[in-house]
Order: C-alpha cells, then structure tokens, then sequence
C-alpha cells in the first residue's frame, strides 16, 4: 500500500491518484489502453523531482491508489511496491524538456498504432484544420497546424529518453509524439488538460484514418 505521511502531500497525491485512475478507466472503455498497455504519471512535486506514476503490468482499466509509485528524477522508488514501467525514462525526459507539464499520459489505440506506421518514413504527420485542434492548449484557431512526430521504437530506454528530450527541446510547439506500433505520448499542465489532449489527439487521429482510407 502506498503510504505518505505528510498530511498535504498525501493529500495531493489522493488527488492525483484518483485523476489517474479515472483517465484509465475512460481510456479503457474507449480501448485506448487495454490489457497492460500505457503508462501514466503525474508530477507531486517539480524540485526535487518526484512523480506519481503507474507501475509495470497493472491493467489501466482497474487501477486502485495503492497500485502508484513515487519515483525521483533518477527514477528511484521513493515510496509503493513493484517496478516502474520501463517507459519511465520517457516520462523523465518530458518533465524535463516540458518543465511546465504535470502530467504525461501513454495510450495504445487502433487509430494512433495505425498512423504511426503509415506516416513513419516521414518521421510524423501533419494535422490542419479541424476544429478539434483548439482542444490543445495554446491553440485558438481551426487553421492552425499540428505536427505529430513518429519515433522509432527502441527498448534502449536511456538512449530513447535522451531522443525524446531533444526531440521536445526542437519542436517546442509539439502537444504528442507517436512511437511507431506503439501508441502515443501527451501531457499537460496537470492531470485533466493532459487528458483532454488525450481525447482530442485520438480523435483526430480516427479522423485523420477514416481520410486515409478514403484517399482523402
């Protein structure tokens, strides 16, 4: 059981674990996140870095609060039992790069595996257009442009940290990336805008392969 003794911070992290776990049942329900697949994490604090993360092999349909981790910025466990997710190292290097988010969701849908194989030789995809597109924070207008990144896959978690960090210190404007037959990576300033990035990125990612389908 996960266990905090600061009244406030035990507070905070009740809260951040209940975001989390009720993003993973809506993901799971959508099919965004079956079986074991994704990961999710949520800053608690900024310096010393430390996070709130879901452990490796938990179903993200049937998260319970004493299922989180605390892990530092080295990815030491701080408090909870099991082991991360070997995907930390990806979460590690969005904080880093992206010092305003405070929380980094991973989800494995049909539509994003789908287009990051398809637009994988172009190493990402251009979205424009859609009206959906000012669900993501900062954007305020249907004709703005999206660009979605394409990673390779890696297992080498170090090295794909590092990629991933300068990858986002390059494309400052970039809201997610997608791994090739992966899935993809957003975040937020806190819990609930990085789930709405979530929502709008898989809509428009169906959208985007309905068109695909359709030669459009």
């Amino acid at each position: 059981m996960l266990v905090v003794s600061d009244r406030t911070q035990a507070s905070q992290v009740g809260s951040l674990a209940a975001a989390l776990i009720s993003a993973g049942e809506a993901f799971y329900n959508q099919g965004w996140a079956l079986g074991t697949s994704g990961n999710f994490s949520a800053v608690i604090e900024r310096s010393p870095l430390q996070v709130l993360i879901t452990p490796s092999g938990t179903a993200k349909g049937a998260l319970r609060p004493e299922d989180f981790l605390v892990i530092d910025g080295a990815l030491g466990i701080l408090r909870g039992h099991g082991k991360p997710s070997a995907e930390s190292e990806l979460h590690a290097a969005i904080y880093r790069a992206r010092p305003e988010a405070g929380a980094v969701l991973h989800t494995h849908s049909i539509w994003a595996t789908l287009l990051s194989e398809r637009f994988a030789e172009n190493a990402g995809l251009e979205i424009r257009g859609f009206e959906m597109l000012k669900g993501l924070a900062g954007v305020s207008t249907h004709e703005h442009s999206e660009h979605v990144p394409v990673l390779e896959n890696s297992q080498d978690y170090a090295a794909f940290g590092h990629q991933v960090h300068e990858l986002l210190l390059s494309e400052p404007l970039v809201h997610g990336f997608l791994i090739r037959r992966h899935g993809l990576y957003t975040w937020g300033s806190h819990v609930a805008e990085a789930r709405r990035h979530v929502e709008i990125f898989e809509f428009l990612f169906e959208v985007t392969g309905r068109l695909w389908e359709r030669g459009g």
